[in-house]
């Protein structure tokens, strides 16, 4: 008996699947390498960006936006929240007021996560533009932050908090052009692989263009028919 997924999935979902992978691994990464479960939530984002990619050469399936969504909550809700959880834990272990609102936000991360992911879904595939930050781009900032070395607790935590609600924001945030998007990927890429400063200085540089668009998207990146 053949699984059910055969003949009705596609190349695109298998990345896409493999995004939900990579978030697991990221989770799971976080309660021993802080470092290790950054690089693996922004090969995940690599591999959100190539789903997409895949799918506009090769085709998508009914099922792919569902899937999309599903990944991106382990791979950018749950494992960037777990990753926080784990610094706030470890940091503050003698203080559990400081621990229980840490946990807390992260919590609140993952709740927001889940309902823009699902107000996505629902409103925003079909267009070229959403509203709120994305989880990827937020997943990316904490990743990012981490690997350049801003693992201070309280930062973690505050910028969390920050995410999360600009999660579920109606500012509009216009989709990235393919070109933007390449650039990204590759910085993001050198930055899992590099060692040592080399590595924390693309780190830097992700963080600063991620930020970049965080902040000015909005209002300064460029649309289709502008």
């Amino acid at each position: 008996m053949k699984p059910r997924f055969v003949g009705r999935l596609g190349l695109a979902d298998a990345v896409t699947v493999g995004n939900a992978g990579l978030g697991f691994l990221a989770a799971v990464a976080a309660t021993v390498d802080a470092g290790l479960a950054a690089r693996l939530i922004l090969l995940a984002a690599i591999a959100d960006a190539l789903d997409g990619v895949v799918a506009r050469r090769v085709g998508s399936t009914p099922a792919g936006p569902y899937l999309d969504s599903l990944a991106d909550v382990a791979s950018f809700g749950v494992a960037p929240a777990l990753l926080v959880a784990v610094v706030v834990r470890e940091a503050w272990a003698s203080e559990t007021l400081r621990v229980g609102v840490g946990l807390a936000v992260t919590a609140v991360f993952v709740v927001m996560a889940v309902v823009r992911l699902g107000l996505y879904t629902a409103y925003d595939t079909d267009v070229k533009e959403t509203q709120g930050v994305q989880t990827t781009l937020a997943a990316t900032v904490i990743a990012a932050t981490v690997l350049a070395g801003f693992v201070d607790p309280l930062v973690l935590v505050l910028l969390t908090l920050v995410l999360a609600a600009l999660m579920v924001t109606t500012v509009v945030y216009p989709d990235l052009h393919a070109q933007d998007a390449l650039v990204m990927g590759v910085v993001q890429f050198v930055a899992i692989v590099a060692p040592g400063w080399y590595g924390r200085g693309f780190a830097y540089a992700l963080l600063f263009l991620a930020l970049g668009y965080l902040l000015l998207g909005p209002v300064f990146y460029w649309r289709d028919g502008l």
